[in-house]
This record gives structure tokens, sequence and C-alpha cells, in this order.
């Protein structure tokens, strides 16, 4: 039985988050459009684990010691089991087990794995996407249906339409009658007498396409977006399978992201935080007034009201704009600008010879911002 928990990477004392995490991880980096064709088996493999330990249920009858995914599998000793079954995976028909029909040749895709990246307005707003994607799709030349000529394909004159023949084969009880796919027509009971050059009678071609994807507005970093029947198409030209795109969000020069909120940082000559301003700056909305108060303090924030990323699945509401004010001491002063400032914090800073030491930001006791000017300056 195969260990899921080694097969994503966890413990099995993991929780749903974890194991949902680990597979996000795995599959992206397994998927065969991602790390190419030899990783099929491997991300089959991923899918398997994750479908198993997804389940509470199927994950509870594993962690007891029986893999919901075999067939024959019982809950305990206690369990029935179908004589016939076990006989026909071993013998074939002969018991009754294991007769199958023909294989149809339309076969449904599998689904696709992609990423976006988008930038910070993008998120904040919505948007399209573009994203370019390695799959198969469906042939142009014969429609999806794998005949050159367009002819509906004929039985095998082999099976006679069965897709699987019978054969005696010498077993420790004796010679036993089983069953096996046909090899003349892979076990589909139809031959195309005249397959497609381009897609060898399969009905797809491996290709390259761009495909537009819809971000909504407020989308966080790293979420996954379903496009239904965007995937891979099935064999025979059969119905295509979803793509998932993993948008990834780059990280913007002006702003930062935390939630719904967005912060920004702004340095001001001195005499503007002591005195008040108002100033323009760029936001997405366009060119937006910042007040500065008077007296304001290093770190100090201002905050614009609902300038911030649209709320998901309430695209009337925004965070906001977080302003974060950096005051800049200069660093030389001629004589005449030193005897202002000595001058000021004299009269100002007087009561600020003794400060009190804490572990935490108080208010009290707190030099004055000339006095830390005057510092700066020695």
């Amino acid at each position: 039985m195969a260990d899921y928990y080694e097969v994503l990477g966890v413990e099995r004392t993991a929780s749903d988050d974890e194991i949902k995490k680990a597979y996000r991880k795995m599959s992206r980096k397994y998927h065969p459009d991602i790390a190419g064709p030899e990783f099929e088996d491997k991300f089959k493999e991923v899918n398997t684990a994750y479908e198993v330990l997804s389940d509470p249920d199927k994950r509870r009858m594993y962690d007891s010691g029986v893999d919901p995914n075999n067939p024959n599998a019982s809950g305990g000793y206690g369990g029935d089991f179908d004589m016939g079954d076990i006989f026909g995976q071993f013998f074939g028909s002969a018991f009754g087990g294991g007769s199958q029909g023909p294989v149809p040749r339309t076969q449904p895709g599998r689904d696709s794995l992609a990423s976006a990246r988008i930038d910070l307005k993008t998120a904040v707003f919505g948007g399209t996407a573009h994203v370019s994607i390695n799959t198969f799709g469906l042939c142009q030349q014969c429609g999806g249906s794998g005949s050159a000529d367009g002819k509906t394909p004929v039985t095998c004159p082999d099976c006679q339409g069965k897709g699987m023949r019978q054969k005696v084969v010498r077993t420790m009880l004796g010679q036993m009658m089983t069953t096996a796919p046909c090899e003349r027509c892979e076990g589909h009971g139809t031959i195309i007498s005249d397959p497609c050059p381009s897609c060898l009678g399969h009905g797809r071609v491996r290709s390259s396409r761009e495909v537009g994807v819809t971000i909504p507005a407020g989308i966080a970093d790293d979420m996954r977006l379903r496009l239904p029947h965007q995937g891979e198409v099935g064999e025979g030209g059969g119905p295509a399978g979803d793509l998932y795109i993993d948008v990834r969000i780059k990280p913007d020069k002006q702003f930062a992201r935390d939630d719904d909120d967005l912060h920004c940082w702004i340095q001001v000559p001195m005499s503007w935080a002591v005195l008040g301003h108002e100033l323009p700056i760029d936001t997405f909305d366009g060119e937006q007034t910042v007040s500065i108060p008077a007296g304001c303090q290093p770190e100090q924030t201002v905050v614009l009201k609902d300038l911030g990323v649209t709320r998901m699945n309430h695209k009337e509401e925004r965070g906001d704009l977080i302003v974060h004010v950096n005051v800049l001491i200069p660093s030389k002063l001629n004589d005449k600008e030193r005897g202002l400032i000595e001058a000021f914090a004299e009269s100002h800073d007087s009561g600020a010879k003794s400060i009190s030491q804490t572990s935490k930001p108080t208010g009290s006791g707190k030099k004055g911002f000339f006095s830390k000017l005057k510092d700066a300056l020695g």
C-alpha cells in the first residue's frame, strides 16, 4: 500500500490545511505541463494521495490500514470477499471477474495548471491577465475524429468489436482461459483505417495557446482560479478538463498591501511637520491630497478612507490607504539656523532635561521635536 503521507511530504498528524498546502505545492512541482511529460505518473500519484487524505472518511479508512483506492479493500477481517473478483484479477473472465467491454475512443481530458503574475493595481480593481499554456488541444485537421478521410472507425476483425480477446495460459492450476485487450485495436473494438497524419488517430495534438483570465477585484496572492473546460482536450476529441490558474501578485514600488489596506511612506520637511501642510500624492485612484497635521510626529499616519483594496464579494467596499509620515531632519545648519533652533529648544523643550525610561512607547516624558533635532546635530 502506497504511503500517501510520504507522497505529499507531510506527517500523519498533518491538519487539513497542511495537507492542502502540501498538495498545491506538489501539484505545481510535478504537473506535466510545467515539469514535463516524464512526471505524469508522479503527478497522478500526488493527486491520488490528496484524493484520499482530503476526504475524512477515506483518510480514516487509510489510517486503519486499508487503501480506499483498492477495489478489493475491506475494513477488517469481517469484510465480505468476492472470490469471483479475486480469481478474475488473476485468471480473467473464466471466473466471472475482469470482463470488460471495448474502451471508448472518446475520453475526458485532464485538468491543467498554469500561473499568472499580475500587478497590485489589477489586484485592487480586477482586470484581465493573459496566460500561455502548453497542453493538448483539439486536432484541427480531423476535428477530433482521428480519421484523415472522415470515415467512421470500422469493427476490429480480430476481436469482433469486443475490445478483448481470450487466450489460454498455463498456470499452477493447469490451463486457464483469460482475457486481455485486443492488440490490434488497443481495446477499442474499432479500427481507424486511415488515421489523421497530424494527430495519428488520437483526435488531439499538443499545442500552445493564450488564455484570457478574468481577475476578480480584491484577489489575494497565491489564490487559485478555476476556468471550466479550458484544460487538456481528451483522447478522441473528448471534453476538455478544467484549467487552474495560480495568481501571483508582483511587488509594487509605491504601495504595500495588508489584507484590504494599502500602505505607503512619504518624507516631509520638519517645517511641514511642525506647522502642518497639504501635499499631493499619487494613488491608484489618481492624485489625492494628504493633510499633514500641525505637530505631526515621525511615523504618524494619515488615513485616506476607501482608497485601498476592493473587498472580495463586496465590490462596493474598499479598504483604506494608510500614509506613514517620515520627518526629514536636516543634517547641516548654518549659524543663523542653529541659533534659531537652540533658542526654540530652550524655550519649548526646557522641561525635557530629564527623561523617564520604560519598556513600552509612552507619550509622557518624551523629548520634544526640536530637542531631538538638537541632539541629532550634536
